[in-house]
């Protein structure tokens, strides 16, 4: 699939992997390299290298991990402080090398919106899971690790499948969440001044 590599194409591959990267960095690696394995889709440039043996391998190792991490309420948020500085870099890069041999401003603007969107994806994911976990924290953190994980597979591969519809799903699925970003952010910030009152008590007494 997106044998054309017609522009749309490209736009769809380029903007799957950021916003992959940003809900699950190794699990987009995995399966986009697994896709390139089975045929699925010809990776461009350096983007192929994540169907190397030991990238994947690197990738099943750290994905394992994530898998079980994911699932338990509070290190989750751990994992996901932590990759605020991994997730979003890695998903430009991956946008960037989706846009194969293109000129160097088309590059620079899929390294640019590549990391806005894995950004916007993280953020969403991250404060989503500070909700969960206050509301229903053990089921709750485990459904919603397993759902990220059905999304992820399932957008990658309907971008390799059908351009043109991921594109419109991903437009659908920004506004989602522009506006849930908009009341999460009130959420943590609840939970901030919630946490500095508790902390200003203490210090007090």
């Amino acid at each position: 699939m997106l044998e054309d590599g017609g522009s749309h194409a490209v736009l769809a591959l380029a903007s799957a992997v950021a916003w992959a990267s940003g809900l699950n960095l190794y699990g987009a690696v995995l399966a986009l390299g697994a896709m390139q394995w089975f045929g699925v889709v010809d990776l461009p440039g350096e983007l192929g290298l994540v169907a190397r043996p030991e990238v994947m391998l690197v990738a099943g190792l750290l994905y394992a991990v994530q898998f079980v991490a994911d699932k338990i309420p509070g290190v989750d948020t751990l994992w996901d402080t932590l990759h605020t500085f991994i997730r979003i870099p890695a998903g430009a890069f991956l946008a960037a090398a989706a846009v194969g041999q293109a000129d160097p401003a088309l590059h620079l603007a899929a390294l640019l919106g590549g990391g806005a969107l894995a950004l916007g994806t993280h953020a969403t994911k991250a404060s989503g899971r500070l909700f969960v976990n206050a509301h229903a924290p053990v089921v709750g953190t485990a459904g919603a690790s397993l759902a990220e994980d059905a999304t992820l597979f399932g957008g990658l591969y309907l971008a390799a499948a059908n351009p043109t519809l991921f594109l419109i799903a991903l437009a659908v699925l920004v506004a989602v969440m522009v506006v849930a970003l908009w009341y999460l952010a009130k959420f943590v910030g609840f939970l901030l001044r919630k946490l500095a009152g508790l902390f200003g008590t203490r210090a007090s007494t």
